[in-house]
């Protein structure tokens, strides 16, 4: 991790020995009392903390706050429910490329033991988005939502910004063609891993939605996120 997270609550407590951050500090870091490295508040300020004092069942930490978290990404994510290994890696990378939200949907395509994965009813999605949120420097996590329909998670959108869907088949232009403003907001949707059916398509194309390929190649879910959010950032003129 390049920076060490924290929630409000954790800051006036000692971090226990057990914690995987105090491990982290302790034999990555190597710190010891008197040393400072990079830690943030999620969703709050970056800057340092000291630790302060090291005893067998905690370490004793302050800290001095000095950099606001920047905004994150203008891209939205709808994404159809995956097998949850595939979940996690997008889960992790998307909150390290700084989307603002990523939200998974039932789809017809989607196969429905994926819904009872523990990643869905354990703190495990919240965890890996600040894992990938710390890899990147970074503090602000994405938005997470996840168990609703398609059409559900269309009926939240904003009425302005670009709407993008991933299709293999019936997209006839390339991501890479696609003209967007510089302050756009963009949704982006990808299909579950066996893709959309025809009614998906149809929801999708009525409520505006334009589609989208990436090239001739068949990539995994995953990447093809990656590759589509880093093209979708670069459009937007985001480093």
């Amino acid at each position: 991790m390049n920076i060490i997270l924290f929630s409000p609550g954790e800051v006036e407590l000692p971090l226990p020995r057990q914690d995987p951050r105090a491990r982290h500090i302790l034999t990555v870091l190597r710190r010891q009392p008197g040393d400072t490295f990079d830690a943030g508040l999620v969703n709050g300020p970056r800057g340092k903390a000291t630790l302060t004092h090291v005893c067998e069942a905690a370490l004793e930490l302050s800290f001095a706050w000095t950099v606001p978290p920047p905004p994150l990404a203008p891209i939205r994510l709808i994404i159809g429910l995956p097998r949850p290994q595939t979940a996690r890696d997008l889960l992790r990378e998307n909150a390290s490329l700084g989307v603002s939200a990523l939200d998974f949907v039932r789809t017809e395509k989607s196969e429905p033991s994926y819904a009872q994965s523990s990643l869905w009813s354990s703190d495990e999605a919240v965890k890996l988005l600040i894992a990938g949120t710390a890899q990147a420097f970074c503090t602000r996590l994405p938005g997470l939502r996840h168990g609703h329909s398609l059409a559900e998670a269309i009926a939240t959108l904003p009425a302005a910004g670009a709407r993008i869907a991933l299709d293999n088949y019936e997209a006839a232009e390339a991501l890479a063609g696609l003209t967007l403003a510089a302050t756009s907001h963009v949704t982006l949707a990808l299909g579950a891993e066996r893709g959309w059916s025809d009614a998906e398509r149809g929801v999708l194309r009525a409520s505006s939605f334009v589609f989208a390929h990436l090239g001739s190649r068949v990539l995994r879910t995953e990447t093809a996120c990656i590759a589509a959010v880093t093209l979708l950032k670069a459009k937007l003129g985001l480093a």
